[in-house]
């Protein structure tokens, strides 16, 4: 499948937005991944399907080739928001259960508006809800810090449930990416993806630098010889 990193916008500077995500595209980021918070599901507002309108011009590389526009809904209740994503150009729509009234009918709402389909699961939720719907997602995103805010430490225990998540998928032998966001850098990489994530979300880690693709980079080596 490949390593995928996905630079979180929710650390990049508002008032430049679109130059952030062609900078961080330009230093390598495979997918940008935009966190979307209600202040209700979690304890802060940030922004909404305009804003990702407006940047999906900005997700792509020199030479013309996408790059995915990775939504990750911290809203409940979830469906109009995903709908109006769908519309506004996303590509991934991941949401958390515990928002959705019913979990299998949001995720048929998201393929049916041709959008790709993930759970996201916070440090202390139970994977319970993949058993009866492994069959359908396009993606598992594992919280490695707790939702809301943004350059937050990672919290050792994800680790197990990466490892938990990543033999269910090779069980179900579909093609799953594992998605892990929080505390993510280039010194722990290497261990969240030893323990079986293929995509990174990281914020502060690299848009806290002056100098985008020398912390890319950095990523991209630790992860060298690792399973993808």
């Amino acid at each position: 499948m490949g390593h995928r990193i996905a630079p979180s916008i929710l650390s990049a500077d508002f008032a430049r937005l679109g130059e952030e995500v062609r900078a961080v595209i330009e230093a390598g980021a495979d997918w940008i991944h935009f966190d979307v918070m209600d202040n209700h599901y979690v304890p802060n507002l940030t922004i909404g399907p305009a804003v990702a309108q407006a940047l999906k011009p900005h997700c792509v590389r020199a030479d013309g080739t996408p790059v995915p526009l990775d939504v990750h809904l911290m809203v409940q209740p979830v469906d109009a928001l995903a709908q109006a994503f769908a519309k506004a150009g996303a590509d991934v729509i991941s949401f958390h259960p515990d928002a959705s009234t019913h979990v299998d009918r949001t995720v048929q709402m998201i393929h049916a508006e041709g959008c790709k389909a993930g759970l996201v699961f916070n440090p202390a939720a139970p994977l319970d809800v993949l058993e009866w719907t492994l069959d359908q997602i396009d993606l598992v995103l594992v919280m490695s810090v707790n939702p809301g805010f943004g350059g937050q430490s990672f919290i050792a225990s994800a680790l197990r449930k990466i490892e938990a998540v990543r033999r269910l998928i090779d069980a179900s032998g579909r093609d799953i990416r594992l998605e892990v966001d929080g505390g993510i850098k280039a010194d722990n990489i290497r261990r969240v993806a030893e323990a079986g994530a293929d995509t990174f979300v990281a914020g502060s880690a690299i848009f806290g630098q002056p100098d985008y693709k020398p912390v890319i980079d950095a990523m991209r080596q630790a992860l060298r010889g690792v399973r993808e």
